[in-house]
């Protein structure tokens, strides 16, 4: 088992001068703290325009600034959103290859299509084609990562000539590659391309379970046939993070954020929104008891409570569990104490065993995955009489053109 923080960079108004300064500066320290206590993977989204929300538009930015100030914790892109009108593919493969290098090979690449109007309207994206344009997209740049030079492209999500996409990543072929996942169905669409399933849907051990085996029955089947060059076979799954040796004062510590992340992302999809003007946490706050979550929330209480529900997931198959300790107005010494007191009480016997584990999940699927390689239609690499001249000029380009 392995153990994630994850970052929306949620910011409720009312807002004071400084407000995304302090939140951005306080998650770094986070990560910082997370990286000496050995957690082992930070990851962030990628959200336009989702006020209160989420503030993570740049988040190469912001995950370059954890790479910088760590040493061991990997960086993960959770999600990158990968469809063209929000970045260009070569753009995107320069991004995650850049941060590969500048942290020392620690990326971990997720990708998405973004799940609210606000996003894909913004940009032109229709709503009924993200999915397929998501991947269509995806399975190219992890081509422009590897190939040198990538042929280019002529597709329905994009196109673009030959061109040599330059830096390549530290990690090869290229950084692991996942999926975000909301539901069983999109479990299934990460299993059938290869792709690490980052499970951002609040379930318990014995749906994960469901979701496990129905992904890990895809990998060792002939339907995996890998989107990118690698087979990354994980399940990642977000839950609540909110620690205390009294469990009263974890709920009362945690319990409002959680339920704000839950109701704030379904009034997204859901409500009506007028840019500058959002009125999520005042929503939030209106509304009674018997509209929002419930009052307890996995993950939310004591270290024996934390320790039997990873044991729970870790059981049901879940290879990572992401702590969501960054929602509504969770207070930053709160979180750094829960942290703390995870990696004291939790985190050593979970850890004490991974080697053993994966080493046993590795051995199990090493067929398997080498059948689904076999199975990839691999871009084929233009040989170096066929990669075309690229002229410098009108008048270069008509010498090359002539008859």
């Amino acid at each position: 088992m392995r153990f994630g923080i994850f970052y929306e960079l949620q910011l409720p108004k009312p807002w004071q001068e400084g407000s995304e300064q302090r939140i951005v500066n306080e998650a770094i320290e986070q990560v910082e703290l997370a990286d000496r206590l050995g957690i082992d993977h930070a990851w962030a989204v990628e959200h336009h325009f989702l006020e209160e929300y989420s503030h993570c538009s740049a988040s190469e930015v912001f995950l370059s600034a954890l790479a910088a100030r760590t040493e061991q914790i990997r960086i993960g892109f959770g999600i990158r959103q990968v469809i063209p009108q929000y970045n260009h593919p070569s753009r995107t493969a320069e991004a995650v290859a850049m941060l590969d290098l500048v942290s020392g090979g620690r990326v971990e690449f997720g990708i998405g299509e973004g799940a609210t109007r606000l996003e894909l309207h913004g940009y032109g994206i229709p709503a009924r084609r993200k999915r397929e344009l998501s991947l269509e997209t995806a399975e190219q740049i992890a081509n422009m990562m590897v190939m040198k030079p990538y042929p280019g492209y002529d597709g329905e999500a994009f196109s673009m000539p030959c061109r040599n996409v330059i830096p390549k990543p530290l990690q090869k072929p290229h950084p692991p590659m996942w999926l975000a996942c909301t539901n069983r169905a999109t479990i299934e669409v990460a299993a059938r391309n290869g792709l690490g399933a980052l499970a951002f849907s609040f379930v318990d051990p014995e749906e994960a379970r469901t979701w496990a085996d129905t992904y890990y029955s895809i990998i060792a089947s002939d339907e995996c046939v890998p989107l990118g060059h690698s087979v990354n076979a994980n399940i990642a799954m977000v839950a609540g993070f909110s620690l205390h040796r009294d469990r009263d004062e974890a709920v009362r510590r945690g319990i409002e954020g959680f339920r704000f992340f839950r109701y704030a992302i379904n009034a997204l999809v859901a409500n009506d929104a007028v840019p500058g003007h959002s009125t999520l946490w005042e929503e939030f706050e209106a509304l009674s008891d018997r509209e929002l979550p419930a009052l307890t929330a996995p993950g939310i209480g004591t270290p024996d409570d934390y320790r039997a529900m990873v044991r729970d997931y870790q059981d049901a198959g879940v290879d990572q569990v992401i702590f969501l300790q960054q929602g509504g107005r969770n207070r930053h010494e709160h979180i750094c104490e829960s942290l703390e007191l995870f990696a004291a009480e939790v985190l050593p016997e979970f850890a004490a065993e991974r080697p053993a584990r994966e080493a046993a999940k590795a051995e199990r699927l090493a067929p398997h995955i080498e059948a689904a390689l076999g199975r990839k239609q691999f871009m084929a690499e233009l040989p170096v009489e066929e990669i075309p001249v690229v002229p410098a000029s009108r008048e270069r380009e008509a010498f090359y053109h002539r008859d």
